[in-house]
């Protein structure tokens, strides 16, 4: 009993000890953003030639929104004779039969749009993209996923800041045309705009390392090729690419304010499979390239900032232990020894969940005026990141020692406004033992909060609510999910 009280405090001091420093570091994150947040790059050099762009679409299986992007994209107001479309299709299904049609209707318009496929999907969408530079005519390569729809004015704003030849990409701003949908999507587009508002901002204004996300930006094809060029060996290629070329001397700007709306995932499954990614992702990159970048001869805080970007993830293995703990710690230690514990649930609150309350604070500060309604957002986030907490903490473990899967992208069912709906179409994922895990913690938790409550310790119990609530939504949504595609079917 006493080597099991050991285990189970040792580890607990180990993982409050290092929320306490992430949350630390989430601290110095806003500091940094209101010291640097009206800082702006100055205007960008006037070019003396326009320089020719090739546009990438890399699409798998997107038949509901495949059409959406390729219009928006071959209509920028960017020369026809210095712009080219490449869409690079790796789809199964009828999606190849959409986008097939239409480019040859934009050919006979006369504008330059390749449709592109492979034999495979080697290398998933980072293959993809390898494979279309291999053709690719653009001094600058733009890159937009499939559920974007872009600015005309894209191009415009964003190719002359490479005028400046240290310039390697330019990342704009994730718009959501969705956000209101639904708690769901809201929940997500405030936790996508804590990313885009505050740490991107903090980050590249600080002059730190930070990254390309997949989509809504452009490259200097120059950059790419001196970093390596597309790697696929981790399922998050655009973080992997943008720290080795940032390590080669390249610099990166960001443009809060260029915009490219796109579609939040509808549903928990979609959800699961996009944080899963981001999560599996950022810690392959992190045991890839840690290594080099300590090795690098660049300033200390940048290297010390670069492991906390791409460990950031590490924190989700705390709710996981936290829910697990609460409950042997009462029965093995009792309510009076269990007070030591409760102090350091109140250090670790404070300096970790309080960051998070004011990064989601300053994220909504434009979109929504009444205080209550963002903290109670907030709230629910917070308690909706801990339901994630299941899946993403699986996505880590296999990112930490390297266990190999499959790219798995997020499906988009074109949902535009309160009137859609994904219910019934293709892609919606099964069900699979996480959700069953999820529905057993909540049991767990419930008799957790009846032994809490019986210990009258009742500064628990809003995390013992919280755990329950969140574990019991995702689990609730993917149920959900899996009776209507059962019910209804495209």
């Amino acid at each position: 009993m006493e080597l099991i009280k050991i285990i189970l405090g040792s580890v607990f001091v180990i993982v409050t000890a290092l929320l306490i420093l992430n949350g630390l570091h989430r601290y110095i994150t806003i500091y940094r953003y209101f010291k640097v947040r009206h800082k702006r790059f100055p205007e960008p050099p006037r070019m003396d030639r326009i320089p020719k762009v090739t546009v990438q679409l890399p699409i798998y299986n997107e038949r509901y929104v495949a059409e959406r992007v390729l219009n928006s994209v071959s209509e920028f107001d960017y020369p026809k004779d210095s712009l080219e479309i490449q869409v690079l299709d790796d789809s199964t299904d009828e999606t190849q039969l959409i986008l097939q049609a239409r480019v040859k209707a934009l050919q006979a318009e006369g504008k330059n749009v390749r449709y592109i496929r492979r034999i495979d999907r080697t290398g998933f969408k980072a293959g993809a993209l390898e494979n279309g530079l291999k053709t690719a005519a653009g001094e600058f390569i733009a890159i937009f996923d499939a559920d974007f729809i872009p600015p005309k004015d894209f191009l415009t704003k964003t190719v002359p800041y490479f005028g400046d030849a240290k310039i390697g990409m330019v990342q704009t701003r994730w718009g959501h045309i969705n956000r209101g949908y639904s708690l769901l999507t809201k929940m997500l587009a405030i936790l996508l705009d804590s990313h885009f508002v505050v740490e991107h901002i903090a980050r590249n204004r600080d002059n730190l390392f930070f990254n390309f996300n997949g989509t809504a930006g452009i490259w200097r094809r120059a950059c790419i090729a001196e970093a390596g060029g597309w790697e696929h060996d981790t399922l998050t290629e655009d973080m992997d690419l943008s720290f080795r070329a940032q390590l080669k001397g390249w610099q990166f700007i960001y443009l809060p304010d260029v915009v490219c709306p796109a579609e939040l995932p509808p549903e928990i499954n979609a959800v699961k499979s996009q944080q899963f990614r981001w999560a599996k992702g950022s810690l392959q990159t992190a045991r890839k390239l840690l290594p080099a970048i300590w090795r690098a001869k660049i300033p200390f805080r940048q290297k010390l900032e670069a492991t906390f970007h791409l460990t950031s993830y590490l924190p989700t293995l705390w709710a996981v232990y936290a829910s697990l703990f609460i409950l042997p710690s009462l029965l093995l230690w009792g309510y009076k020894a269990t007070l030591p514990i409760i102090m350091m649930n109140i250090v670790l609150f404070i300096l970790t969940s309080v960051t998070f309350f004011l990064f989601f604070e300053i994220s909504q500060r434009d979109m929504d005026g009444n205080i209550i309604s963002r903290v109670m957002n907030s709230f629910l986030l917070m308690s909706i990141w801990m339901g994630l907490s299941i899946s993403n903490s699986k996505a880590i473990i296999e990112g930490i020692f390297n266990i190999q899967s499959e790219f798995k992208r997020t499906p988009k069912f074109k949902i535009e406004s309160k009137a859609d709906s994904w219910t019934g179409k293709k892609y919606v994922e099964s069900i699979n033992m996480v959700v069953w895990i999820e529905f057993a913690l909540v049991a767990y938790l419930a008799y957790t909060f009846w032994y809490v409550l019986r210990c009258k310790d009742y500064f628990i119990l809003p995390f013992v609510v919280a755990f329950i609530y969140g574990f019991g939504y995702t689990a609730f949504l993917s149920c959900r999910t899996i009776f209507r595609k059962l019910i209804l079917k495209d």
